[in-house]
């Protein structure tokens, strides 16, 4: 197929495509071959949809694997060509005055469970409430953290699958447990990012319980951790040095940001839609040095853990092989063409 336009789209979140983006390298890149360089978050419309199912074929995808995932297992014919890994700010918010400081306080207390949306139940696309999948999974590593199961605590439905609840708390929107958590018929909300930093800060609650700071990464695993890259099978297929090339901006962007931790907070105020201190806050510990994708073992059997997870709990309509969806053709070819590079600038 002939292309005159690529597409990407990434969440509100750290990424290295985000930056390559931001930093004029991805459109520079294609802009000698005449195509142009498109997102979905700017271009938004009807187009946006397919941030969710992948039915673009030119569509670079760097997002949240409660999306790919279900995509896939009906049956969306992509690739998976990369993973990233940014610990980004979970964790699970309490009242001032409550007595909820690890995981092992969770036991026996009303955890906060968005409803799903109802819209997301009728087109049989339950993992686009993301919010409620994201909850389920947290709770579930902050409970495992402490050899707890969700059967140890009470989940509540909160929200009422349609929209923000009157008089909720700035930024809640999302997180329709934060409003819960004020009114005291919930104990304790599972959260994550800048934004959500913000709208706790608004609300008058607090980190009970910092979930990046637990001590294995399989406690951690959710919608972004790991955080796949995804290629349509025809778009790899018919311009395979194209992802390459893409893939190769990605991975330069990630060297670069290492030595540019200031830079790489200001271009995220933007990307997450937060404030510098909202960002300061929810990316830290080092996360600029590690924005690179790969597709290692630890990597995949994360995935692998987040895939089994979905599918005990309603959100896949099949089961997926992570491995099989794996391809580690392209990066490799990306990692391959950036030493090219270095060499002849050398």
């Amino acid at each position: 197929m002939s292309i005159d336009t690529i597409w990407f789209t990434r969440c509100p979140v750290p990424t290295a495509t985000g930056l390559a983006y931001k930093l004029g390298w991805l459109e520079e890149e294609f802009a000698r071959d005449g195509i142009a360089l498109k997102t979905l978050q700017e271009v938004g419309g009807e187009l946006a949809r397919h941030h969710y199912e992948h039915g673009l074929q030119s569509l670079i995808r760097e997002g949240g694997n409660l999306f790919a995932l279900p995509a896939k297992a009906q049956g969306a014919d992509t690739r998976l060509v990369g993973l990233t890994w940014i610990d980004e700010a979970q964790s699970i918010l309490v009242r001032p005055d409550a007595q909820i400081r690890q995981p092992a306080d969770l036991k026996g207390k009303r955890l906060a469970l968005p409803a799903l949306r109802r819209i997301d139940i009728d087109e049989n696309k339950r993992g686009r409430s993301i919010a409620r999948g994201m909850s389920l999974v947290g709770y579930h590593g902050a409970l495992a953290s402490a050899g707890l199961g969700l059967q140890d605590v009470s989940l509540v439905e909160v929200g009422d699958g349609v929209a923000q609840p009157p008089n909720a708390v700035p930024g809640a929107g999302l997180w329709q447990g934060i409003d819960a958590l004020v009114r005291g018929s919930v104990d304790a909300v599972y959260v994550k990012g800048a934004a959500a930093v913000e709208a706790a800060r608004a609300a008058g609650v607090v980190v009970g319980i910092d979930l990046d700071a637990l001590p294995e990464r399989r406690f951690r695993v959710n919608n972004g951790t790991p955080r796949p890259i995804t290629v349509h099978q025809s778009f790899l297929d018919s311009h395979f040095d194209l992802v390459v090339r893409f893939l190769a901006q990605t991975l330069r962007a990630a060297e670069w940001a290492v030595t540019h931790r200031d830079d790489v907070l200001a271009i995220l105020q933007g990307e997450t839609r937060a404030g510098g201190d909202a960002v300061a806050t929810a990316y830290k510990d080092g996360f600029h040095a590690a924005l690179a994708p790969d597709l290692s073992e630890e990597r995949l059997a994360l995935f692998e853990q987040q895939k089994n997870f979905q599918l005990a709990h309603g959100f896949l309509d099949r089961d997926v092989d992570v491995r099989a969806w794996a391809d580690h053709r392209p990066l490799a070819a990306a990692h391959a063409l950036l030493a090219e590079a270095r060499g002849a600038a050398a």
